[in-house]
């Protein structure tokens, strides 16, 4: 590729709302079509963002300017989207989770190394100043050696006229596949890789009934816990702890608590790209502020960042290997709740490059 990166959209959702305000607007790319399998809905996103085509999924695939396929589907719709870019030729970003299995995860890998080709996933929340911020204040050495995290999540739920209710309860989603990948995404940009994890898990209702939709008035079998916590050991040697729940009366979420043996970091909401930190050093009665510093951004830095590091010869940080250890991570503490004992993470990912602070996605480089 030379000059501006070609981009596909397939997926007109609510999320589709922000990629297409971003990436419209980094003048690195070029948004060329919109797909939908509603196609009524892929020419409304289209129009309102300025993107000058719309269609059917195939009509993306198809495109002879789309060198990029963002995957903007349901979850479990992920990998077989993201396969069929892959098999028309095309770089591929996806929404979380990359898949719903390890299997397909690891399919997916494997054809776009084979296809020459880069896949990367969210969340791209981490490439963002919040973040960012808090790996220089790390790596500094300002809290000494990290030790623990901690990361709380707990919110009251979807509720039962949710227009989405059944897919947010059915596999592949719930708060450990729906919001886990903000939380251990972050942790492992401290921590490095994931060894092994522990879980228990409660569901509070076994049983919803969808109110709204074509399926008014069913009654839905919650298949995901709607509340657990995880115990992670890092290959590293520290540990963190995570809670992520529908179940909560109140709203509590964004906490990501790093302490090292000189200090205590408090680091901004892993679902947002900027926001200030907090640290409290030995001896201190009180926090102190930290803004962040560098490029915000927002979704669809992910992409970016893929066609920047494409042009430049490097990895993409939003890569397909860190997408699949947060997925790996995930069927891990699934499969610890079956067995209801410790379960070893098999993959590692290696460590992600740092974005200078002067990276501006504003800026035009290709």
């Amino acid at each position: 590729m030379s000059g501006r990166v070609g981009v596909g959209v397939i997926g007109a959702g609510t999320i589709s709302n922000q990629y297409l305000r971003n990436m419209t607007a980094f003048p690195d790319l070029d948004v060329v079509i919109v797909g939908d399998l509603f196609e009524d809905k892929a020419a409304e996103q289209a129009a309102a963002y300025g993107v000058p085509e719309s269609g059917a999924p195939d009509s993306v695939l198809n495109h002879p300017d789309v060198d990029l396929v963002v995957n903007l589907t349901i979850p479990q719709a992920h990998a077989e989207v993201s396969s069929a870019a892959l098999a028309a030729g095309k770089h591929v970003f996806s929404e979380k989770p990359f898949a719903t299995s390890r299997e397909a995860g690891r399919a997916l890998l494997e054809q776009a190394d084979a296809a020459g080709l880069r896949i990367g996933g969210a969340p791209d929340t981490f490439l963002g100043a919040g973040l960012q911020t808090a790996r220089r204040i790390i790596e500094r050495g300002d809290i000494g050696t990290p030790l623990t995290g901690l990361t709380l999540f707990e919110v009251p739920g979807p509720v039962d006229d949710h227009r989405n209710l059944e897919v947010l309860l059915s596999r592949g989603a719930g708060p450990l596949w729906d919001m886990g990948p903000y939380y251990l995404t972050a942790l492992s940009q401290v921590f490095g890789s994931f060894a092994s994890v522990v879980a228990s898990a409660r569901t509070a209702r076994p049983q919803r009934t969808l109110l709204v939709g074509p399926k008014a008035g069913q009654v839905h079998d919650v298949q995901v816990p709607t509340h657990v916590s995880v115990l992670a050991d890092f290959a590293g040697g520290a540990e963190s702890v995570t809670t992520l729940s529908w179940d909560s009366p109140h709203r509590r979420v964004g906490h990501v608590e790093i302490v090292g043996t000189e200090a205590t970091l408090v680091i901004p909401d892993p679902n947002e790209f900027d926001g200030t930190l907090r640290i409290k050093r030995k001896g201190d009665d009180d926090w102190t502020d930290v803004p962040a510093t560098g490029a915000v951004g927002g979704r669809g830095l992910g992409p970016l960042d893929i066609a920047r590091s494409i042009a430049a010869g490097v990895p993409h940080r939003a890569s397909g290997l860190l997408a699949y250890h947060v997925l790996d991570v995930m069927a891990s503490v699934s499969e610890s709740l079956e067995r209801r004992a410790w379960v070893d993470v098999a993959s590692e990912v290696p460590p992600t490059p740092a974005i200078p602070e002067d990276w501006d996605p504003y800026a035009a480089t290709l």
